[in-house]
This record gives structure tokens, C-alpha cells and sequence, in this order.
């Protein structure tokens, strides 16, 4: 067999040579390719990371805003309002009734009203009706003929000096009596204007329980204790 040209034979080496160069250029171009891959990928996560991070912060920041924005309304929320009881009690003793408006007890107010008019509508018909058989008594006994205002009463000529007396006393009585229950009543719109302020934030829950569970009843006199039952009442 002949041997080949010799610039067939250089053909060759320079085809083989210029395909070393092809294959070192691709294998170049893949890593190259390939490390940008790994670059963008590690961007894109840490670009995903601080979005998350950052979402986080966000969240944790709204919560507790939230949390304090709601401690906030819960601490806004809660009644502060406390009365005194002695301005309540001296504010009462000027104007009737104002100790319960000093404690915002506003739907007492008709109590104490109508019981100071009933006290005046009592002290005033008592002294009228005290002055009323005064006079008639006096005219009575009295020597004047000019003077018989006991003659306007029912029957008032049949009335003798004993009865008129007997009646201007009895509603002399009724007129004191009717003081007296009037202070009273004054008294006690005080004291209870007192109380009330004393105890405006007391816990005054319906929460009643009573409890019954089996007990050891000790006995002091030198006999052996005895089994019973225990009754307690809780008020909370």
C-alpha cells in the first residue's frame, strides 16, 4: 500500500489540532456557563433569603405593634373613674341629691327626690294644720267675740276648747315627727352617697357558691370524732 500524500497528512494534523482547539473552547464555554449557573442561583437565593427575612421582620415588627396598639386600648379601656367620698358626702350636704350625680348614680336621683318631697309635702300640711287649730283654740277661750276663725272648721261650733287643744298638739307633733324623719332621710342620702364612693370598684360579682363535702367533727369533750358533713358558702 502506497503511503498517503504528505499534505494529505497535514490535513489531518491540522484538523485534529484545530478540533482540540473546538473541544478546548466548549469545554471553556460549559464551565464558564455552568459557574454562572451556580452564581445566579446563589443570588436568587440570597435575594429569596433577605425577602424572607425581611417579610419576617415586617411581620414580627405588625405583631407587635399590634400587640401594643391592643395593650394600649386595653389599658385605655379600663374605667379610671374613682369618686371621692368626702366630696360626695360635702357636695350632698349642700345640694340634695348631688352626691349621687358626684358618683354617677344618676338613676337614684328620683329616690331622693320624691322621698325630700314627700318629706316637705308632710312638714308642710302638719304645720299648716298645727297653725290652723292653734288659732281656733286660741279664739276659742279668748273673750272676743270678733275672733272665731274655729267656726271655719268642720263643725267647728261644736268643738270644745279640749278638742281644738288636743288637735293643735297632735299636729304640732306630726310637724316635728315630720323634721325629724325629713333629717333622717337627709342623713342617709348622705351616708349613702358615702358608701357608694367607698365602695365604687368593689367586686360585687353574683358569683355565690355554696359547697358540701364530708368532714371529721372534732369533739372537745374526750369522746371519739365523729364523721359529718361541712357546709361552706363562698362569696367571690
Amino acid at each position: 500500500m502506497r503511503s498517503l500524500p504528505k499534505f494529505l497528512i497535514n490535513l489531518i494534523k491540522f484538523n485534529f489540532n484545530q478540533l482540540k482547539l473546538y473541544l478546548f473552547a466548549l469545554i471553556l464555554a460549559l464551565l464558564s456557563f455552568v459557574s454562572l449557573l451556580n452564581a445566579a442561583e446563589t443570588s436568587t437565593d440570597s435575594l429569596i433569603y433577605r425577602a424572607d427575612t425581611t417579610q419576617a421582620s415586617f411581620v414580627n415588627a405588625q405583631n407587635v405593634l399590634s400587640d401594643s396598639l391592643l395593650n394600649t386600648l386595653a389599658v385605655d379601656s379600663v374605667p379610671t373613674f374613682k369618686p371621692d367620698p368626702a366630696k360626695a358626702v360635702w357636695l350632698g350636704a349642700i345640694i340634695p341629691g348631688y352626691g349621687q350625680i358626684v358618683n354617677k348614680s344618676y338613676w337614684k336621683l328620683p329616690i331622693v327626690y320624691a322621698g325630700f318631697l314627700g318629706c316637705t309635702y308632710a312638714i308642710t300640711l302638719n304645720s299648716t294644720r298645727y297653725e290652723t287649730y292653734k288659732k281656733a283654740y286660741f279664739d276659742k277661750i279668748d273673750s272676743n267675740d270678733n275672733t272665731n276663725s274655729f267656726l271655719d272648721l268642720p263643725n267647728g261650733a261644736q268643738l270644745s276648747d279640749q278638742i281644738l287643744k288636743s288637735a293643735y298638739d297632735q299636729y304640732r307633733r306630726y310637724r316635728d315627727l315630720s323634721i325629724f324623719v325629713t333629717v333622717g332621710y337627709y342623713a342617709i342620702t348622705l351616708i349613702e352617697a358615702y358608701v357608694d364612693a367607698q365602695l365604687f370598684d368593689f367586686d360585687i360579682s353574683p358569683d355565690i357558691s355554696m359547697h358540701i363535702r364530708p368532714a371529721v367533727l372534732k369533739n372537745e369533750y374526750g369522746q371519739s370524732n365523729k364523721p359529718g358533713l361541712q357546709f361552706s358558702l363562698s362569696l367571690k
